[in-house]
């Protein structure tokens, strides 16, 4: 058994199938993350033809050639749900064309390790924007060993898969818990601003602040800052304490209220256009009001109370306006604990799925270890 050499290009093939005939529709949309997989779009959709936009069928791939501004990582997605979906033009599409010699799903390890990240940055080229072209993609030389071997690691990593994938549909079962408490209690008693038990607050970091920086995601939380911030230029930062909730006034591309809860014991500080408030937590709650904040209705309506031409937002003056059930706030706390749990989960997910690109680099190395 011997290790063989080709340029990626001999083994994989471009696709470019349209939605000409309009089979498929807004539902089938889907945008590309430097996560590795497809995402609800972000794009503003109305009035947008999908006759151009490209198909992804199953065990096809797809990536965004830009990689100037992600984190100096490359978005690629490889669909293995069994459904085709929607994609952008721009993005490329492509799938394994010679599957004697090399598994899909072997292809996608080997995306998902971060040597390949670097590599694609490393390879990209432009001035306004840096691009990993579809040639230059051809031309990446890889070491295989023989099928056998590749789907050996690859049981391994669809084994982790399935079960990280089980565990989150546990948790998804358990927001839905979170939201039939809210809807039970939207029932039974009227509703309140919760403008009169929120504070404002606008602190910023000063030149000798906190370099614990973060940016607030639309999976609602706070997270690594995607765009380059330079931690020895904070001062105008504003700082989230403990127990403070920050978000992000802009709705028009995340499509969602985005939003994050200090439930550290640190101080986090976030973008200046950021909002920073607390809650009068002898009335209300914040972890019960961030369970509100979580349910997709309360998106909806975010998004339909955003105001703006260029840039729609949802504002410190509309969120004051927001109404939703307050009860004691005893009730409020035993409610929450079980939204606290969900969250504990929620971040154990996120660790899950990690450690699932961390081992990527390992099961390769193990794969190339065995074929020699």
């Amino acid at each position: 058994m011997a290790l063989t050499k080709y340029k990626l290009g001999y083994l994989i093939e471009p696709c470019d199938e349209r939605n000409y005939d309009g089979i498929y529709t807004l539902d089938d949309i889907k945008g590309i993350s430097t996560g590795k997989e497809f995402i609800d779009t972000k794009a503003n959709m109305d009035g947008v033809s999908l006759s151009s936009y490209k198909v992804v069928k199953n065990q096809e791939f797809a990536y965004v050639a830009d990689t100037s501004r992600r984190g100096e990582k490359i978005a690629i997605a490889f669909n293995d749900a069994g459904k085709a979906v929607l994609i952008s033009s721009i993005y490329t599409v492509f799938r394994v064309s010679k599957s004697n010699l090399l598994s899909s799903d072997y292809l996608f390890m080997y995306f998902n390790r971060p040597e390949f990240d670097r590599y694609a940055r490393f390879n990209s080229w432009g001035s306004a924007r840096e691009t990993f072209d579809w040639d230059t993609m051809c031309d990446i030389d890889i070491e295989l060993p023989d099928l056998p071997t590749q789907q050996k690691y690859v049981d391994i990593y669809k084994a982790m898969v399935a079960n990280q994938q089980s565990y989150e549909r546990g948790l998804e079962d358990l927001k839905l818990v979170c939201d039939g408490y809210i809807e039970d209690l939207r029932r039974k008693m009227p509703c309140e601003k919760i403008g009169q038990y929120i504070e404002r607050h606008d602190v910023r970091n000063g030149p000798n602040g906190t370099k614990n920086v973060m940016g607030i995601s639309t999976s609602k939380c706070f997270r690594e800052p995607t765009s380059k911030v330079n931690k020895n230029e904070l001062a105008n930062y504003k700082v989230c304490r403990p127990r403070q909730i920050g978000f992000v006034q802009t709705t028009h591309n995340e499509k969602v209220f985005t939003y994050a809860f200090n439930n550290t014991d640190e101080d986090i500080v976030v973008s200046s256009v950021n909002e920073v408030f607390s809650t009068q937590e002898d009335k209300l709650y914040p972890e019960y009001l961030c369970m509100f904040f979580n349910r997709t209705e309360f998106d909806r309506y975010a998004r339909f109370h955003s105001w703006g031409s260029a840039r729609e937002t949802f504002t410190w003056n509309d969120l004051v306006e927001v109404e939703i059930p307050i009860p004691d706030i005893e009730i409020q706390k035993s409610i929450a604990s079980i939204y606290s749990v969900y969250i504990m989960r929620k971040k154990i997910n996120e660790q899950l799925k990690a450690q699932i690109k961390d081992i990527c680099p390992i099961l390769i190395r193990g794969s190339l270890e065995e074929g020699k």
